[in-house]
């Protein structure tokens, strides 16, 4: 892990399922899919929303329940991508961020592309070698586990 400067940071984006969820899916035998969300989280997108940080889910999952969570949270949502890196930098691009100004948290092989051009790679610990290899801040929390309340406590609130 390197040492990073979070104060040049003006977005972050998230990965859903493994940063949000512990990447788990419960499947009814309607077809009707659910996973689980960590409050703790929810309560850290409302803290680091007061800093002026900028944050937006980008994901592949296809199902509302990502929707439905960011919706919750209001926070931007871009989801049933294929390219999470374009999906990015059109993102970026039509909000004015700079890559410099890009954390990413992301757990596996579908974010690769994308973090390898965040500012800051960011992962839970139990992401994929491949993400933790590249990743500048690995959590101590697992995906699911308050990720994003260790980041919003480790890093944004000094």
């Amino acid at each position: 892990m390197v040492s990073v400067d979070i104060k040049n940071i003006k977005v972050i984006i998230y990965d859903f399922d493994g940063v949000m969820t512990d990447n788990k899916v419960l499947v009814s035998s309607d077809g009707t899919e659910s996973v689980f969300c960590n409050r703790s989280d929810g309560l850290a997108v409302s803290a680091i929303k007061k800093t002026g940080i900028h944050q937006c889910i980008i994901s592949t999952e296809e199902n509302k329940v990502v929707e439905k969570r960011a919706e919750k949270l209001g926070l931007p949502c871009i989801h049933g991508v294929s390219d999470k890196k374009t999906t990015m930098l059109d993102y970026l691009k039509k909000n004015n961020f700079g890559l410099n100004s890009v954390a990413y948290v992301g757990n596996d092989l579908n974010d690769l592309a994308a973090m390898k051009l965040a500012a800051i790679k960011i992962a839970p610990k139990d992401a994929a070698k491949e993400i933790l290899v590249i990743a500048d801040i690995i959590m101590k929390a697992k995906g699911g586990d308050g990720v994003i309340y260790e980041l919003y406590k480790s890093l944004i609130r000094k």
